[in-house]
């Protein structure tokens, strides 16, 4: 899938949770992507957060970045 497709997707789940607190939000964001988004869906929009993220939403970044630390915590603790 190209990254326009990704961005925009991202974007439209962070435009949902967007009146939730921030907190929420960014889990609510972070959630919706680990649970629906196929693995290389996620490779995919990470790759472009490590570019720069470009086009994306500031809850889509926060959220992001969430998820990251969240997976990295969880591989670290296995």
């Amino acid at each position: 899938m190209n990254n326009d497709r990704l961005i925009s997707m991202a974007n439209q789940i962070a435009d949902f949770f967007q009146s939730y607190p921030e907190a929420e939000a960014v889990e609510g964001v972070s959630v919706h992507i680990l649970k629906f988004w196929d693995p290389s869906m996620r490779r995919g929009i990470f790759a472009h957060l490590n570019t720069g993220g470009a086009g994306l939403k500031p809850l889509t970044v926060k959220a992001l970045q969430h998820l990251a630390e969240t997976q990295s915590n969880l591989s670290k603790s296995a």
